[in-house]
Order: C-alpha cells, then structure tokens, then sequence
C-alpha cells in the first residue's frame, strides 16, 4: 500500500483538538454579525468588479502580411478565424504542458521503481510513448497556427483559461509528495479534458473548410483516446490493488 494511504497523526480535523474546537465554536456562536449587510456589501463589491472589467486577453493579430490576407480571406467568406485561432493557441499550450507533465509523472514511476516502493508498477515504454505523441501533437499544433498567419508564440485568451483551470491538477502531479495513485488521478481529469478538446476542435477545422487540419486532428484523437483509457485503468487498478493489501 502507498505510504499515505495508511493511518498516521493527521491532525488536520477537528477531531485531534477537541477542547480548542469547542472553544472556536463558542466564540463563533457568540460573534454577532449582521448576514444581511454582508450578504448585501459583497454583492456591491463583486458588482464592482464584474461593471469594470477586462476580457481576458485578446487574440493576437497577425504578424506577418501573408497572415493578414488569410484571416481578412476567411472574413469575407463568414468565417471567424480569430476563433478558431484562440482554440488552436489554447490546445497548443495544453499540449505543451502535457509533455511536461508526462516527463513529471515518468520520474515519479522511475523513482518508485528504482525504491522498491509499493504499488502499481506503470510500463516506462508506455508512458514515454505518450510522452513522444503529446511533443508531436505540440508542434503539429505549431505548424497549423503557421499556416493560418497565427503566431503560435502568442498566449491566447482561452489558453489563459486553460492553464488556470488545469493549474490545480498539474500542481498535484508535479509535487514531489504525492502518490503515483494521486497523480493518475490529477491525469485523468486532464486527460478528459484533452480529449473533449480535440473534439471541439475537429468541428471548428471541419466549419472553417480545412479537411486537412481535421484530418491531422482527427489522428492526434485517435491517440489521446488510448491515452484516457490507458490512465483511466492504471488509476482503477492503483485504487483497488491498494483496497485488496492486508494489512501488515
């Protein structure tokens, strides 16, 4: 069984102090607060923020005068490539953290290995072959924005999002103290959202009328599909292997 998964001096809940919790409670119990005005001067205070706020970051124009002339093309056509490229920006930065991430999670299996230390035992092979194909998604993704003028260096609003959202997750796999089981699991919730992703993103190569982005889209799926399934049934066996130990 991984090492904190057993029984030790947690002392995070209430449970481990209960004359100091029942003091906390008390004095809680006899702060007087009026909800009302609170309730109503934080609506005024998110109220601010929310009349007097900025987007997010913007779409890049194009750098060069060739991609000018391709976006102003799809424009006229009632296209809007500067959707398309804002969702191209947001994939290519997910994919470039996948390659970090999976570099991450291979150190912490070799680790594990080379320790002896309890648990499922992950195939390297396996995991430097994702590895490989999230490196060659990352500079397919490249190459796509290179063609549509888009400068592929660019930080699109979305993938601003993105690397907020996925900040948590990619915290957990990248903390030296987490289990492999605890890692698998941060995966999986990337790697749902990878694939969703990828699938918005055929739609939008298909609507804009670029069969071969799709195409190329369509194959980086296919290989994400086997990534999802392969974690989602490493994390499962992680889980319950660690269910069926004895206890020592």
């Amino acid at each position: 069984m991984e090492q904190n998964m057993k029984l030790g001096m947690n002392k995070t809940g209430i449970d481990m102090s209960p004359v100091l919790s029942k003091e906390m409670i008390e004095a809680s119990e006899k702060m007087a607060l009026n909800g009302e005005n609170i309730e109503a001067d934080m609506m005024l205070f998110e109220q601010f923020y929310l009349d007097n706020d900025d987007p997010l970051g913007s779409v890049p124009m194009p750098g060069t005068i060739k991609g000018a002339v391709k976006s102003t093309m799809k424009m006229m056509t009632g296209h809007h490539p500067e959707v398309f490229i804002n969702k191209l920006g947001e994939r290519l930065a997910y994919e470039r953290s996948g390659v970090r991430i999976y570099e991450q999670l291979i150190m912490k299996c070799e680790h594990a290995q080379a320790n002896g230390l309890p648990g499922l035992k992950i195939p390297l092979a396996t995991l430097q072959e994702f590895h490989h194909q999230e490196a060659e998604h990352f500079q397919m993704l490249v190459e796509c924005m290179k063609k549509l003028g888009a400068d592929p260096t660019a930080q699109t609003p979305d993938a601003d999002a993105s690397g907020v959202a996925a900040m948590g997750q990619m915290k957990v796999i990248m903390d030296p103290r987490t289990s492999i089981s605890q890692a698998l699991e941060a995966m999986l919730s990337l790697e749902l959202t990878d694939n969703a992703a990828w699938e918005l993103l055929i739609k939008l190569a298909e609507d804009m009328d670029l069969p071969d982005m799709a195409e190329q889209f369509e194959h980086a799926l296919a290989q994400e599909d086997k990534h999802l399934i392969q974690v989602k049934q490493w994390y499962e066996d992680s889980i319950r292997q660690q269910s069926m130990m004895r206890l020592s």
